[in-house]
This record gives structure tokens, sequence and C-alpha cells, in this order.
């Protein structure tokens, strides 16, 4: 596999839901259930992120989207950061850092003061990336995801690692190191 420094950042475009839904309803089917709050972000994104002030970013390598992830407003300024999936033969190389951190600059970009994030413990090496780049566990409140066993969060402003982005080169790419 190429090394991340070949993968692009690009901004939600209606023509790529389709692989919005089908890299999240992939990884989630295959330890999980898919929940109806996770059909009714996968299956208009449109209507259920984008509309509302969120965002949605792929990565692509040679133009294949590999991977992607979301980030819908929530109340106080907080953005939650949702359905970060990576294609099976491209995770280990450096795209789901490559989406947090994009993520963590469109977050700041939409004016938001934290990010927030709810996963499960099974998913060790998505833990593992959230805690690197300065997620801290919080406590979960019940009935997000039935799946969510841990909730972490990261506030812009003083988490944030600007040397680790890459600033966009034409608004909407971003570039690895």
């Amino acid at each position: 596999m190429e090394e991340a420094n070949s993968t692009v950042i690009t901004d939600f475009t209606p023509g790529e839901a389709v692989y919005f839904a089908a890299l999240n309803k992939e990884w989630i089917q295959q330890s999980y259930r898919l929940e109806q709050s996770d059909l009714d972000l996968l299956d208009n994104p449109q209507e259920s992120i984008i509309s509302k002030g969120g965002a949605i970013l792929f990565a692509k390598h040679q133009g294949e989207v590999i991977g992607t992830v979301g980030l819908l407003p929530h109340k106080a300024g907080a953005v939650e950061m949702i359905k970060l999936a990576v294609k099976p033969d491209f995770r280990g190389n450096g795209a789901g850092k490559l989406l947090c951190l994009a993520a963590i600059q469109k977050a700041a970009q939409m004016g938001a003061s934290k990010i927030i994030l709810y996963s499960n413990t099974l998913q060790e090496k998505a833990i593992e990336l959230y805690r690197k780049l300065g997620f801290v566990e919080r406590p979960v409140e019940k009935g997000v995801y039935e799946r969510a066993n841990i909730k972490m969060e990261y506030t812009l402003g003083q988490d944030i690692v600007p040397e680790q982005i890459q600033q966009p080169q034409n608004g909407t790419e971003h570039g690895a190191d």
C-alpha cells in the first residue's frame, strides 16, 4: 500500500454519498448490527448531516474513495465525529489518521469548540489512534448507540497540533505530510 502522503482528503459531493454508506455499512456489519440511527445518517447524508451544517470528508487514493468520516453539529459548540471508515485493503497506511486530522481541521473551520465521538472498545486500533491524537475518555450517556461503550472528546484550540495538518491546496483537498 502507498503511504498516506499519496492520499488526498476531499469534501462531500452528492455523487459520493454512496461511498459514505457502503464503507460504513460494511465495517459496522462485520461486528455489529446496523441501528436505525446508522441508517438515518447513511441512507440520506445530504439531509441528515450536510443540511444540518455538518460535513463529510473522503480519503482518496489515485481517485478511488478509500475512506470517509463525518461531522455532525451538536448543541453548545460541539460536533460529533461520526462514521469513520477505511477500506480494509487501505487500513494501516495512515488514511484513518489523515481523516481524523482533516476532521479536526474542518471542525475548527466550522467554529466548534470540541469534538465528541462514540465507539466501542473492541475497535482497539481506532481507540489507540484517537488517544494518540489527543482525545480523552468521557462518561457515555445512555441511548446514544447500542454498540457504544466509550465516549471520547477533543477540545479544539487547546489540543490541536497544527503542524500535523497541511493546509488545503485548493480549498477542498488536504494532503498528508
